[in-house]
């Protein structure tokens, strides 16, 4: 510690820090004797010499005194540069994070599907305005739970891709509304064990392979790797996302926890990208000008009332020159209407007034055809530049990024995009797959990005997923399909991964830089998060969580318990986690995931760095016990 006097010059006191390991305690212990035995001695032989050593004694303390006023009248200067990297330097030392081992009970079987966030059990508390029940409202703390999540009776491992894209067991996702309620429109049907998908939906009974050829007729740039990104709003069981993995586009499936029960479930126990997610009150979590094109086939979504919000937000998600694709009411009318239990004038005047919105907004109308309609975003700001303050919707002003979007509210205006990005049009940006490796423009709107520095990220993935391989064999087997790196830089983990027979869920911190759209400018996927909550999917739904320095840089905000806690909601029974972490919490983290019934194992790095260590763990498969059911 460090103690002063008002009046004179600083006086040093160390202690040894408490954290110091106890050899390291009692070797500081000797040194302060040995000073003291120096010390004593040389007081007899200076015995002789007392008075002038006094009168210099004098002298000296006056000038302290002198010294010390000095020294006050600008102490913050010298204290912060001098005094505190001595102290910082004796407590450099620091032993690793331990915690007491906790066994974490059971929850009851009536949480086999649990979304936290999402819980359907607390939608009474809220207003139906806009359906915003349906959006993320997370409980308070003292309401968390801190037990594991079971699986359903009868719960086997999920069939592996890419037959999962076809069938499920039954007792995996055991809800059969759609089944029931749907199935003249061929979303699945039951056949013992199994739920079978078929390929149909709504506006495509017969099958979604000829929807899409349909659709790639009308936007060729779906063959030729223009458009890479996609985004499904009211996906039903993820269909249409499935059908465009083969075709080279990558799809997030967006649907809210609603009576359709588990739309979002079906789609990841198939494979297929999805998340939990609603166009309400609140932006989606995704940055501007991300997704190439966006999809709604019937999807229910008001897109002419309040303002036209909703098509707002499709504007801003959207990247320059991208396309929104509608299929369903009000598109084809003229021989649709009878069957939608309204009017043609009902119809045409809905079709009219989202025609004129969408032209508000810089869209143009690129093909319609049979059920399909297509509109084209504005590939430059040549439409922008004409609208005047009169015109409607406005223009949003500079006081809210456009990037944000965690808990932010929609607002009814016209985010234009970036004239400093001249590389951000579809029409500029590489074909798939050479964006994968090329360091797109915003990556300099990152704090200390370049383009050096991506290329680095996306060099060293490369070695430590090569590693990875090594300790955890099952990497890049079919035992892996659906994969979520945690908190994700560029996408570097998930690029270097792009061989194998897996997709991946890229998070950014909803606290750290913002690099999602670096992200989906790589042709890849992703979502903004904060890990002191639940994320929005539902239990069992990843064969491989990954993350790096996740409570390096949270674990001032977020307890560990509760992040592992949530982990193994998520994860698949039998499913991995690779952790990449400091040394001073692996520890800790191996201590809690013991607790969680996770089996670890403790590794290097691929060079064997002393400080960083990684964990590979595999959850267990368990049954809730009788006395849970």
């Amino acid at each position: 510690m460090l103690r002063s006097s008002t009046s004179g010059p600083l006086l040093f006191f160390f202690s040894p820090p408490p954290s110091l390991p106890p050899f390291l305690v009692d070797d500081m212990k000797e040194k302060r004797m040995k000073n003291k035995d120096t010390k004593s001695s040389a007081y007899h032989d200076t015995s002789s010499r007392i008075i002038p050593m006094t009168l210099m004694l004098i002298v000296l303390c006056g000038f302290s005194f002198y010294l010390g006023g000095i020294y006050f009248s600008e102490k913050n200067r010298f204290f912060k540069q001098d005094v505190a990297p001595a102290i910082l330097h004796e407590q450099s030392v620091v032993a690793p994070l331990r915690i007491d081992s906790v066994e974490f009970p059971e929850c009851s079987s009536d949480l086999q599907d649990y979304t936290p966030c999402t819980d359907p059990k607390r939608w009474k508390k809220y207003g139906n305005y806009r359906l915003s029940f349906m959006e993320r409202r997370c409980p308070p703390m003292v309401e968390r739970k801190e037990c594991l999540v079971p699986p359903p009776a009868g719960y086997k491992v999920p069939i592996r891709w890419p037959k999962s894209r076809d069938q499920c067991w039954y007792r995996n996702v055991p809800y059969d509304w759609i089944n029931n309620q749907k199935s003249n429109q061929h979303w699945l049907r039951k056949e013992g064990e199994k739920f079978i998908f078929p390929g149909g939906g709504t506006m495509f009974p017969n099958g979604v392979g000829a929807y899409v050829d349909l659709m790639q007729d009308l936007i060729p740039g779906m063959k030729n790797g223009t458009i890479r990104t996609a985004i499904d709003t009211g996906c039903g069981v993820a269909s249409w996302g499935g059908d465009l993995l083969d075709r080279g586009i990558l799809t997030v499936s967006l649907a809210p926890r609603d009576n359709h029960e588990a739309q979002v479930q079906f789609a990841l126990e198939r494979g297929i990208p999805a998340i939990l997610g609603i166009i309400s009150t609140q932006r989606l979590p995704f940055p501007s000008n991300s997704f190439d094109m966006a999809h709604c086939s019937r999807c229910l979504i008001p897109w002419t009332e309040f303002d036209g919000i909703y098509l707002l937000e499709i504007h801003r998600i959207l990247r320059p020159g991208g396309f929104w694709v509608l299929s369903g009411p009000p598109v084809n009318y003229e021989n649709r209407w009878r069957g939608w239990n309204t009017t043609v004038e009902e119809q045409k005047a809905n079709f009219d007034k989202i025609k004129k919105l969408l032209t508000s907004m810089c869209f143009k109308l690129y093909q319609i055809k049979d059920d399909i309609a297509v509109w084209q975003k504005s590939v430059d700001n040549s439409c922008y530049d004409q609208l005047n303050s009169s015109s409607f919707p406005p223009k949003c002003d500079d006081s809210m990024d456009p990037d944000s979007a965690w808990y932010i509210p929609l607002r009814t205006c016209l985010n234009v995009p970036s004239q400093k990005l001249k590389k951000l049009a579809l029409k500029s940006a590489p074909r798939w797959p050479k964006r994968l490796h090329m360091a797109p423009e915003r990556v300099a709107m990152v704090p200390g990005g370049n383009s050096g520095g991506f290329k680095h990220d996306d060099s060293k993935w490369k070695v430590r997923v090569k590693h990875y391989k090594t300790l955890l064999p099952a990497l890049g087997s079919d035992k892996i399909r659906n994969v979520m790196d945690m908190n994700t830089l560029y996408g570097g983990f998930a690029a270097a991964l792009i061989s194998y027979p897996v997709w991946v869920m890229n998070v950014v911190s909803s606290y750290g830089p913002n690099s999602l759209g670096v992200v989906y400018d790589r042709g890849l996927i992703g979502t903004y998060h904060d890990w002191c909550e639940a994320f929005s999917t539902y239990p069992r739904t990843y064969d491989l969580l990954h993350f790096d320095g996740l409570f390096t840089a949270e674990s001032h905000r977020c307890e560990m318990k509760y992040v592992l806690l949530e982990m193994d909601r998520i994860l698949r029974p039998n499913g991995y986690v690779i952790i990449r972490e400091s040394n001073y919490f692996v520890y800790a983290i191996a201590s809690i995931a013991n607790g969680i019934r996770w089996d670890c194992q403790k590794h290097d790095t691929e060079y064997n760095v002393e400080k960083e260590k990684l964990l590979i763990c595999q959850k267990k498969l368990w049954y809730a016990k009788q006395g849970q059911q």
